[in-house]
């Protein structure tokens, strides 16, 4: 099971090469407020004095620490030049020293003075956060191998701080804060909690931090540091055995190196049997379970149960991962090579996608609403349908209109019946009521075929969103040629009603005969009775003073043309019975017409609009684009697709190494 963590090292030098953190491995975060003796712990944990020291914040950026143990240097001369000169992943060959550092920004550099590797961790703070004490969340990765540390990974954060000092913004706090709990909230994570002996343990900022993201300590362990520092007559037994703040991964106490120590340059395997002296003296009890030395075991040995706990998951996603990225990789597509077998091919899909979406037989059919065919159906039978059902036969026709159209077809003599005349052009009028409609009809449906090209622009042809240019032109081509279609759809559709207009077929097989209708509703209304009321009323009229005007003046003129005509009055036996024959006679005409016009729009829509552009798709875009001249500048990728498939191939091949090293665990390995 000590391979382990070398494994999850690898892993994140996989994913850190490009720069993408898409899985949480597990890792051992450090978090402690500022000055509570984190840099010590980590040191005394590596064995070597490598961290920048000094006031205020001094880790700016988290350093991301892999330990990484190796023979010694004998023994790896040894294993270079014994049995045949075979060389293992452990030999290193060609660096001669005991221990050494690497970083990720410098991985050609090897480091052997450990005051080199502090003065670079200076150096690159400086280039990422500047001069001012303020902090980046950009990571510093440093390995080291030593034969004197166990294998590990450690995040070191800034500490904890409340007050800025110096140039630091004034929210240093909050962004302290949200740098650690970004790192904590990782559920793969294990937290290194660090709080000083000499100070209250309720109010340990670190162990807060910690309990918010982990309430149940499932993933916290405690660290007491400082235990030499405490008043006189005091102790921290109470605190390490658990009975002040319980913590499930334990609680182990340290004695860090005091700056007198640090300024004398005390050496770290001084300080740790020290440490231990310090320990049997004063918690002689808890010495076994407590020290730095005890602090390292403990953590290699979390660490790794913590990995194999995390590895099942971890292997799931790297799973999903890979196919997902293996699908995103597919959708861009190869390189352009053939650019006129590329060109035609788009050209063939785009245009039979168009059209098997009018068809209703497209790959990619939506379910949040209609469209393509279904919605054009729905343009004729439900909105145009629907419209045309609605319009009253006799809206906007009044029954004084239709007296004035009959008065007006008989001239200076009174009528004995219902002249025909009266009854074409009312019936006229209503049915030019029809072209506004089928007209409305036309324009919906052009609109859907404008709609249906950025539905195959956006789904069914994904290869096209790759040429920009290309896109733009198809589009380009499709709303001219169905601009080009649109007036002379709506001239026919014109064309019907005009026709309609152009002859009354008052022979039509459904039309009712005029006499028929009058003999209905002389039937109804009683002939002789009506003739004996209009008899009478007219001798009623000639007594009476006609309506609407009133009595002249004796001695003053009367102008008739100036007279108000009455907007409306009691009708007639016989005006009521004439109204009635053309109500009725323009009710039967004008349906028989809406009938005739319902069915021939669709018709007319779908044969000079939807089967023309269909029909002619395909060969209107070979011709407008299929020109040698244009090949090269239409087949040019935009730099977004060409970008995003460089770093899909690059974390895919992430995803597959990843893939690779996981593989390499047994199962034996994990118990």
């Amino acid at each position: 099971m000590e391979t382990l963590i070398p494994i999850i090292n690898r892993l994140q030098e996989v994913f850190l090469t490009v720069g993408a953190e898409i899985i949480q491995l597990p890792q051992i975060v450090v978090v402690g407020s500022q000055s509570s003796g984190k840099s010590s712990v980590l040191e005394s944990l590596v064995g070597r004095d490598f961290l920048p020291r000094g006031s205020g914040i001094v880790t700016r950026r988290p350093l991301v620490l892999q330990l990484v143990n190796v023979p010694p240097l004998a023994e790896r001369r040894l294993q270079e030049n014994g049995n045949g000169v075979k060389q293992n992943a452990n030999s290193y060959p060609g660096i001669k020293a005991d221990e050494w550092g690497t970083f990720l920004h410098s991985k050609n550099q090897i480091f052997t003075d450990f005051l080199e590797i502090r003065k670079e961790i200076e150096e690159e703070t400086e280039r990422s956060s500047g001069g001012n004490k303020g902090i980046s969340p950009e990571p510093i990765y440093l390995k080291i191998f030593s034969p004197h540390v166990l294998n590990l990974t450690l995040v070191d954060l800034p500490g904890i701080t409340k007050v800025p000092v110096g140039d630091q913004p004034e929210d240093i706090e909050a962004q302290v804060q949200e740098m650690i709990l970004s790192f904590i909230s990782n559920p793969n994570s294990l937290i290194l909690s660090v709080s000083p002996a000499n100070s209250d343990l309720a109010t340990s900022d670190a162990l807060k931090l910690a309990r918010e993201v982990d309430p149940d300590g499932r993933r916290t362990l405690l660290v007491i540091s400082k235990l030499d520092l405490m008043d006189a007559g005091t102790d921290a037994l109470e605190v390490l055995l658990g009975r002040v703040i319980p913590v499930r991964l334990g609680i182990v106490g340290v004695v860090n190196r005091s700056q007198h120590d640090i300024n004398t340059q005390k050496s770290i395997e001084d300080t740790a049997r020290d440490e231990q002296a310090f320990l049997q003296r004063h918690y002689p009890s808890l010495a076994s379970r407590c020290g730095s030395r005890y602090l390292a075991r403990t953590l290699s040995r979390l660490l790794m149960h913590h990995i194999r706990d995390c590895l099942p998951e971890l292997k799931r996603r790297v799973t999903v991962l890979s196919a997902q990225y293996q699908s995103r990789l597919s959708s861009y597509g190869q390189p352009v090579e053939d650019h006129s077998a590329t060109l035609l091919q788009i050209v063939t899909k785009f245009a039979s996608d168009y059209c098997n979406t009018i068809e209703g037989t497209a790959t990619h059919i939506q379910t949040s609403e209609l469209c393509g065919g279904a919605r054009i159906c729905y343009i004729f039978h439900e909105t145009f349908g629907r419209t045309l059902q609605s319009i009253d036969p006799l809206g906007g026709l009044t029954e004084l209109d239709i007296l004035t159209a009959i008065r007006n077809a008989t001239g200076p003599r009174p009528a004995l019946f219902v002249p025909e005349i009266s009854f074409e052009l009312l019936v006229k009028r209503q049915i030019k009521r029809l072209e506004e409609p089928s007209l409305r009809c036309v324009e919906l449906v052009h609109e859907e075929l404008q709609r249906i090209i950025q539905h195959c622009s956006s789904y069914s042809t994904q290869e096209l969103l790759r040429f920009p240019k290309l896109h733009d032109s198809i589009v380009e081509v499709v709303t001219s040629l169905l601009r080009k279609r649109l007036p002379i759809t709506n001239d026919m559709v014109h064309n019907l009603v005009q026709i309609e207009l152009a002859y009354i077929n008052t022979k039509h097989p459904d039309f009712t005969d005029a006499a028929q209708v009058s003999a209905s509703v002389n039937s109804q209304q009683g002939l002789q009775d009506g003739d004996k009321c209009w008899m009478n009323e007219k001798m009623a009229e000639e007594k009476a003073p006609v309506a609407g005007f009133s009595s002249p003046v004796k001695g003053q003129a009367i102008n008739l043309l100036d007279t108000a005509v009455p907007v409306s009055r009691k009708l007639s036996s016989r005006e009521q019975r004439d109204c009635e024959v053309i109500q009725r006679l323009i009710k039967c005409y004008f349906l028989i017409v809406r009938k005739s016009i319902q069915d021939s729009v669709p018709k007319t829509v779908m044969h000079f609009l939807v089967n023309f552009v269909k029909e002619r798709l395909q060969s209107e875009l070979v011709g407008q684009l299929y020109k040698q001249n244009l090949l090269q500048g239409l087949l040019i990728e935009s730099q977004d697709t060409a970008q995003q498939r460089t770093e899909v191939a690059q974390m895919l091949e992430a995803l597959q190494k990843a893939s690779n090293i996981i593989s390499e665990i047994r199962e034996t390995h994990l118990w």
